[in-house]
């Protein structure tokens, strides 16, 4: 028993020196935070670069004439703070065309004349007008209803989808984690990795869906008008995205040409309508009444290009080869001006960049910023410049068993993300990453009293992180408060500078920053699962 106390004694020696040293070799660098916050919350300018970026060059929907001016003023402005290597990353593939809405209109002209509230999907088409037309409305459930519609859908505006359910607001659109649900996730294990949309095969509804766009586009129809989505408060808010292009359900995701597709098939305009005037337009028409309306609608696309990003670096010193990147999305849709997504992403990193450059920052390793493109349409600017500079998978199921690495991947460190919206950093989304835990916890400690002290085993999904995180390489995305993200913002017409929070986004930035400089000087990389 003795030499077996002896013995564990002996290991337990050699064990304890190793974990000091696991606990040492983490420093906090409390000089410099303190000048970062004192900076951020000071002077900061992170409230007028989100009103450029939105009042000023929204919104920003890829490869659009508002996407390239808002980048355009992303790089002057790093430029002007002395961030260097700043440059477009142009893509090594094609994107698509550009769109942007010149002018539009609907409004109701009989049985009673009202404006009605609506907006063009994205990269949908125009109409030579304005037109007046009647409305019909495809009541379809079944293909046996088809016939009924042939020969009486020429020249009119169709009002494609059921109506939309609208029920009081009882829940409040805007909160804030409270310390049960961070306790939570604290608590939590890692989720599931996120294995991307697969194809399932011909399904009835899509198969019912392509024969009535089908329908319409050989009948001859003007325009298609579907009502806003009733997964969040309506109140006249408007979800948004890109103009469908029908297919028949048996073909596979992959082999689908996309709105902005150069190649895409002819399709119809569409717009989205508020539930409410939607509603009441099938009401109408339901209640034998002939509904006229008056649809101006005036687009402009641009040829197609590569898509690209916004990269810019402040050079390091001894480790200048290694590199730490902070990064947003700076693409966005187009009904509002993208504020919470993500012009609040892209401001932060921005005021993050310029907080360390006014501190005349030096740090050992390179900071780099990236403004990321085509994040909506696929993470597709992270997704490229992953490739190209870091590696791909040669296996591309989960769990990435074969990883081809650049030597470049060999000396990045870790890659902090922000993209769910305004809300306040409560800490950090770990990726399944338990490694990470020790030098996360010692950097949140700053920021405790100010609300962010959770770390959670949590995956999250939906951001340009995931294209880091494929490959192995270490990138997080910030627990936020969620204020109104999924109730009144994310893609929807009122994502508008006013639903930013300017305490929450001087936080972040600040955060930002400082996580930036602890990484870019701790003793070793940032480390891996």
């Amino acid at each position: 028993m003795k030499k077996f106390l002896r013995l564990l004694f002996t290991a337990f020696s050699f064990l304890l020196p190793a974990a000091l040293m696991a606990q040492q070799q983490e420093k906090l660098d409390t000089a410099m935070i303190s000048r970062i916050k004192k900076e951020g919350f000071d002077n900061s300018q992170v409230m007028n670069i989100l009103s450029m970026l939105t009042d000023v060059h929204g919104p920003r929907l890829t490869n659009s004439p508002g996407y390239r001016k808002a980048a355009d003023y992303a790089k002057a402005t790093l430029e002007s703070w002395g961030v260097q290597n700043v440059h477009f990353d142009t893509w090594n593939e094609e994107f698509g065309t550009g769109w942007e809405l010149k002018k539009f209109s609907l409004q109701t002209l009989s049985p009673v004349y009202f404006p009605v509230i609506a907006y063009p999907k994205a990269w949908t088409p125009g109409i030579k007008g304005p037109v007046q037309a009647e409305a019909v409305y495809l009541d379809i459930k079944k293909e046996e209803d088809l016939a009924k519609y042939k020969g009486k859908l020429k020249g009119k505006i169709v009002l494609f989808s059921l109506p939309t359910p609208v029920k009081p607001g009882f829940v409040p659109d805007a909160t804030r984690l409270v310390d049960s649900v961070l306790l939570q996730m604290a608590n939590s294990g890692p989720t599931e990795a996120f294995t991307g949309r697969r194809f399932q095969g011909a399904q009835e509804p899509q198969r019912l869906a392509y024969l009535k766009w089908d329908l319409l586009q050989k009948e001859g129809a003007i325009a298609v008008l579907e009502a806003s989505p009733a997964s969040r408060l309506e109140d006249g808010t408007l979800t948004v995205a890109a103009a469908t292009v029908p297919y028949p359900a048996e073909v596979p995701n992959e082999k689908r040409a996309r709105a902005y597709s150069a190649n895409v098939p002819k399709i119809l305009p569409q717009v989205v309508v508020a539930a409410e005037h939607y509603n009441r337009m099938v009401r109408q028409l339901q209640n034998g009444q002939a509904v006229k309306l008056e649809l101006t609608l005036e687009t402009a696309f641009t040829p197609a290009a590569p898509g690209f990003n916004v990269i810019g670096e402040i050079p390091g010193t001894d480790l200048k080869d290694e590199v730490v990147m902070i990064g947003a999305h700076l693409d966005s849709w187009h009904s509002g001006t993208g504020t919470t997504d993500n012009a609040a992403g892209s401001c932060v990193m921005l005021e993050a960049m310029r907080i360390l450059k006014s501190l005349g920052a030096s740090p050992r390793r390179t900071i780099r910023i990236a403004l990321w493109g085509g994040e909506e349409q696929g993470l597709l600017g992270s997704r490229n410049y992953v490739k190209r500079t870091f590696g791909s998978r040669l296996d591309k199921s989960y769990p990435y068993d074969s990883l081809r690495l650049t030597p470049a991947a060999e000396k990045f460190s870790v890659y902090f993300n922000m993209d769910n919206g305004t809300g306040k950093y409560r800490g950090v989304y770990m990726q399944g990453n338990e490694a990470a835990r020790t030098p996360l916890r010692l950097w949140l400690k700053p920021f405790e009293k100010l609300g962010a002290s959770t770390l959670t085993l949590r995956n999250t999904s939906g951001t340009d992180h995931l294209s880091f995180d494929a490959l192995g390489l270490p990138a997080f995305q910030f627990i936020q408060d969620p204020i109104e993200y999924g109730t009144r913002t994310h893609h929807t017409s009122m994502d508008l500078f006013d639903k930013a929070v300017e305490p929450d986004l001087k936080h972040n930035a600040v955060m930002t920053a400082a996580f930036a400089w602890q990484a870019a000087n701790r003793e070793e990389k940032f480390p891996r699962k």
